[in-house]
């Protein structure tokens, strides 16, 4: 990329200038004796053309085009911009379907279900385990009546959904299929994502619900149906998110997530499907941190990455199987209780980056998240900050705008090294569901977390109002609470329900649906006719417990 004779001046320039200003930093010494990024690499004060002498322009290539460094599209968002996907869902289906209505008029170009934690571990709301939990993080979907009403006037061909889910993802996705069915909107028309990445909650979440081997089956049945029968449905979303909010680096969410990808990859050849059959609908979800240069560097890293070895290892032929497509949300973790205000300019640095980095979609985080769910005025500042960065900042005029970047090339190079390290630790010991059970990659996330936390703690890292610059503070006012009238409500609902339905028919599916699990038929068609007489989630996800049992953490970390 560079001439050898003009290295050799930069690098003979840049001794000069460091000798010269050595007289200026002993009068006025630079503000830290280290700086670092967010994951705690040290940065430099100036980066030339000496950081990439390796670097060729080849290497990144142009957008659109292996391997995907500088995006995933020829012209990014001078053509579409990225979906703007507000994540949301509280309290009754009801209320959850208010609030989609509200996003959509507001301008949201894409729906995001959040589920509550019951729903989220595959019980029904009237569960001994539910007791207290219901709708309070999420909505309560019990059946295939819930999922009718929370899409209620929302026409299924026009919008595109996202649902976090994973352990019952099947179970949900076939709801949101009987749905549109009733709708008549067929399965093939159908647009959006399911999270459905069970390794990341072994890894960071811990919302399992089975042991590894069936959770693997579940996820390659899913991929295997929709590869035929919704054709543009995401079938995965490959989690990073979770993984930086338990307290991972960049390069590691990188690596561990990547790590995760493949052994998807991996179980879905085992399991017959051909690489370029399924591929092109695996999606990723990235976290969006506050050190704005190091995540984009880290998304155009990551691009780079699952597109070489996607090309190199698994033998990919069609370019979508190479091109990373991901989902971002900005960081929970880096939201603060005290002067919540403060959260808005932490979610618009996120937001920049996301788009810096070239991200399919996108949720931004409301300011009083760090206290209680997101009240409509929040959320509408929360969804402006990605329109105002769409419309009137400029940074969606040129495609990857930071490239060429000395900083921003190293930096990108950095963590694509440090990630493959991971990543070849991985493989060293398994792979990525072996290496979970023996806690490496757990134990990895934890020792960051520590040495991140103890920054903030002795005050080497400033968190603004947190630890530093804080003011006297009156009690927040104006929070939205889930009553807990909520949770009676839903179990009122579902007695209703069971009085109601075709309780024969229900034993007959779930029935079906006991055979399929024991033996090696694709379990996706059985749960949908399982729905579709109205099984409760609690009783689909029942079937399967039993036949295939629950995981239990048996490392010792």
């Amino acid at each position: 990329m560079f001439d050898k004779g003009k290295m050799a001046q930069v690098s003979e320039g840049l001794e000069k200038f460091n000798e010269k200003t050595k007289s200026m930093l002993a009068k006025n010494p630079e503000r830290l004796e280290k700086f670092v990024s967010g994951s705690g690499d040290e940065v430099k004060g100036l980066y030339t053309p000496a950081d990439l002498e390796e670097f060729d322009y080849s290497d990144i290539g142009f957008p659109g085009e292996y391997p995907y460094t500088r995006g995933v599209q020829p012209n990014m968002y001078r053509g579409r911009l990225w979906t703007m996907r507000m994540y949301a869902g509280f309290a009754t289906a009801e209320e959850s379907n208010k609030r989609y209505k509200y996003l959509v008029e507001q301008g949201s170009s894409g729906l995001s279900v959040a589920f509550d934690l019951p729903t989220q571990i595959g019980y029904d709301s009237d569960h001994e385990l539910s007791e207290g939990e219901v709708g309070k993080v999420g909505v309560a979907i019990d059946s295939l009546a819930d999922m009718e009403i929370l899409f209620d006037g929302i026409p299924l061909d026009k919008v595109s959904t996202s649902m976090t889910i994973n352990a019952p993802a099947s179970v949900l996705l076939a709801m949101y299929i009987a749905v549109a069915e009733k709708q008549g909107v067929s399965s093939d028309k159908l647009r959006g994502t399911i999270q459905n990445d069970i390794l990341k909650e072994y890894i960071a979440r811990g919302t399992y619900i089975f042991p590894t081997e069936p959770s693997m089956r579940l996820i390659t049945d899913i991929f295997e149906y929709c590869s035929k029968d919704v054709p543009l449905w995401n079938t995965i979303s490959i989690s990073g998110y979770h993984i930086r909010e338990a307290g991972s680096t960049a390069a590691q969410e990188v690596g561990f997530t990547i790590a995760d990808g493949i052994a998807y990859v991996e179980a879905a050849i085992k399991a017959g499907l051909d690489v370029d059959t399924f591929a092109p609908r695996l999606s990723f979800f990235f976290n969006a941190h506050n050190d704005l240069l190091e995540e984009v560097a880290k998304y155009r890293a990551a691009r780079t990455l699952w597109a070489k070895i996607m090309k190199e290892r698994f033998g990919a032929k069609n370019p979508k199987s190479m091109a990373l497509k991901f989902h971002t949300q900005t960081g929970g973790s880096t939201l603060t209780a005290q002067q919540p205000e403060n959260n808005i300019v932490r979610v618009a640095i996120q937001t920049l980056a996301a788009v810096l980095g070239g991200t399919q979609s996108l949720h931004t985080n409301s300011k009083d998240e760090a206290l209680a769910l997101p009240t409509e005025d929040s959320v509408r500042v929360a969804l402006r900050t990605q329109q105002i960065v769409a419309h009137e900042s400029g940074v969606t005029n040129t495609v990857d705008p930071l490239a060429g970047s000395y900083f921003i090339e190293a930096k990108t190079k950095e963590i694509m090294d440090k990630a493959m390290e991971y990543i070849t630790k991985v493989d060293d010991l398994g792979g990525a569901p072996k290496a979970i059970d023996q806690g490496y990659i757990q134990q990895e996330i934890m020792d960051a977390a520590y040495y991140y936390q103890k920054e903030v703690e002795t005050g080497e890292r400033i968190v603004v109002g947190m630890n530093k610059y804080q003011i006297e503070e009156s009690a927040p006012k104006d929070l939205l609470r889930v009553d807990p009238i909520v949770g009676e409500n839903a179990k009122k609902k579902l007695a209703d329900l069971r009085a109601n339905r075709d309780n024969a028919a229900v034993e007959e599916k779930l029935a079906a649906l006991r055979t399929a699990c024991e033996g090696s038929q694709n379990v996706m068609p059985v749960i949908i006719e399982a729905v579709k007489v109205y099984a409760t989630l609690g009783e689909i996800c029942g079937v399967m417990r039993d036949v295939f049992g629950e995981y239990q953490q048996s490392v010792n970390l």
